[in-house]
Parts: C-alpha cells; structure tokens; sequence
C-alpha cells in the first residue's frame, strides 16, 4: 500500500496544479503606445490659467524661477518616450553618424540617471524627436542646437485595443547639428534635452548644462542646480488633463509655445 499511494498522491497533486490557473503578476503596461490619433487642442479646453512663475529657491540651490509653463502648464511627463533619427551604417558617412550617435547616447545618459526616459524605434510612439540637423537660422542667429515644443491632443494605445481618452501631450523637436566635435556636440546634446524634457528656461551660471552662456568648457553632466531644479519640476502639476470648459470660448492652444526658448 505505501508504495502505491506515494505516486498516487504526486499524481493528484500535479492534476491539481494544471486545473489552477496560473498565478502571475499584471503586465506591465507600454510606456510608449503607439499613437492612435492627433488632433489641435480644441478651443474648449485651451482656458486652463497657467501656472505662475515660481519665486526663486532661497537657497540658490537651482533656477526654478527662470522656467516658464506653458499657457496649460508645466510641460513635464513622469516617462518620456525619445525616437533617434537614424544614421548610416556603412560608406563615408557611418563615421560621423557614429559620431553624432555617440554624443547624444553620452547625453541620454546623463538624464536617465534622473528621469525615466524610453528610447523608441518608432517616432509615432515618442514625445521626442531628436534629428541629425543643424538648424535654420532664426532671428538671424544660427545654432548648433535647437528644441521646439508643441502642445497636441493625443490617443494612444495598442492597435485593436479601445480608444484611449483624449490627453494634452508635449511633442518636442531637436534638431543637433553633426557638424562639431564629439564633446561639443555632447554638451549641446545635454542642453537641448534639458528643454525637451520640460526645463523651458536657462540657468545663469555657466557650470549648469541649462546655461544660457557656455563657459569655456563643455558640460558633459548634469550639475546639482540641474538635477535640484528637475526634481522640483517634476514636483509640478502636469499639463491639463482634462481642462476645464471655458464657455465663451479661447483660441486653440496647439503650436509652439510661446514661452519656449529658442536655441542653445
């Protein structure tokens, strides 16, 4: 008899293993949908107030109070979503895409390390688009670096899945220009991010990878005035999301916006 049962019970116990379903954790939701629709921010919603400037910290720990929100408020995201615009992998030109590639990876990384940010292969699925692109002149000054920001209505969510609520999205474009050495191009990099991931002024003091006035060497990583004013940026409200009704109706609010700096 005891050598029958000891089978006997492993076998009911695995029979009674596969009739439970198995036990397992939620799926961990997509940072970056793809897109599912895009449209202007309609007038209705554009009567959100702006936030106020901030007051300066009183510790002159970081430049809060040379950022400005938008006319929704403050652009920021608990996750951004950056598409790289591709290089060449081979011929004459592989050489310096891979350097351009280089730099901006050296400048990703410095704010990875205090903001969550997912690079993506698809531009429909990023907030961020970063070209390899020197851009025009504006104002009659040119650039090695630039960010532009529009606000949108976006749905996302997986093809097949039902239509995600209408949210106020930042889409920014930076355009970097290949043309300067690694460390240049680098600096630039980590500036011009700065701005894409809602930091839309500029420091005064040269150490800041923010400053409006380079020092004589590039900053290659964030300072702690950088990081200091990230962290109460990210302490911030977002954009609205939904805004409140305005009656009379506002002009729609899509479009760069108007508070966003211009260029390195």
């Amino acid at each position: 008899m005891g050598r029958v049962q000891a089978p006997l019970l492993a076998s009911l116990a695995g029979l009674m293993a596969l009739a439970r379903p198995a036990l397992a954790g939620p799926a961990a939701a997509d940072p970056c949908p793809p897109l599912q629709d895009q449209r202007p921010i309609p007038a209705a919603r554009a009567a959100t107030p702006a936030p106020a400037a901030p007051s300066p910290s009183p510790t002159n720990a970081d430049y809060r109070h040379q950022l400005r929100p938008t006319p929704l408020g403050w652009a920021r995201r608990p996750h951004w979503c950056l598409w790289i615009e591709p290089g060449a992998n081979t011929g004459p030109a592989a050489l310096w895409d891979g350097r351009w590639r280089q730099a901006v990876e050296g400048a990703l990384a410095s704010w990875q390390r205090d903001l969550p940010i997912t690079v993506v292969d698809d531009p429909e699925r990023a907030q961020v688009r970063l070209l390899r692109r020197r851009p025009p002149v504006q104002n009659g000054r040119a650039s090695h670096g630039r960010a532009t920001l529009m606000l949108v209505e976006v749905r996302r969510g997986e093809p097949g899945q039902p239509a995600s609520p209408w949210r106020i999205e930042p889409q920014v474009t930076v355009q970097l220009s290949p043309g300067q050495g690694v460390p240049a191009m680098e600096a630039t990099a980590l500036h011009e991010l700065g701005h894409a991931f809602g930091l839309w002024g500029h420091s005064d003091q040269p150490g800041d990878a923010l400053s409006a006035v380079p020092g004589s060497r590039p900053v290659l990583q964030l300072s702690p005035r950088d990081r200091a004013t990230l962290r109460w940026l990210q302490a911030q409200p977002g954009l609205a999301d939904p805004a409140p009704v305005n009656p009379a109706g506002a002009p729609p609010a899509a479009g760069p916006a108007p508070l966003a700096p211009g260029a390195n």
